[in-house]
């Protein structure tokens, strides 16, 4: 069974950064094992896509991953990455 959400992950296609790379397909990976539809935006498309992310976590060096469900923000790597290890992903996400 899928759960239904309207989780959006701000992600880079094209980013010279390994570490960006490897948090980007962490934060995917999780969200299918836990077969959670997501919408990627990327935000190399345009600088408007980019700032409106950064508006969006209050954070002007904000960088992808940023995990938001519909408008609401859940959060960054660490804090994706913390939940995980604590098995609260479906709290980070605010599903439950």
């Amino acid at each position: 069974m899928e759960i239904m959400s309207s989780i959006k992950v701000y992600y880079t296609s094209v980013s010279g950064s390994r570490e960006v790379k490897q948090r980007q397909e962490e934060v995917t990976r999780i969200l299918d094992i836990y077969k959670i539809k997501y919408e990627l935006i990327d935000i190399s498309v345009s600088l408007k896509v980019l700032q409106e992310m950064r508006m969006k976590v209050s954070t002007p060096k904000a960088l992808p991953p940023q995990i938001f469900n519909g408008q609401e923000y859940c959060g960054d790597f660490e804090m994706f990455h913390k939940a995980k290890e604590n098995k609260e992903i479906l709290k980070f996400l605010k599903m439950e």
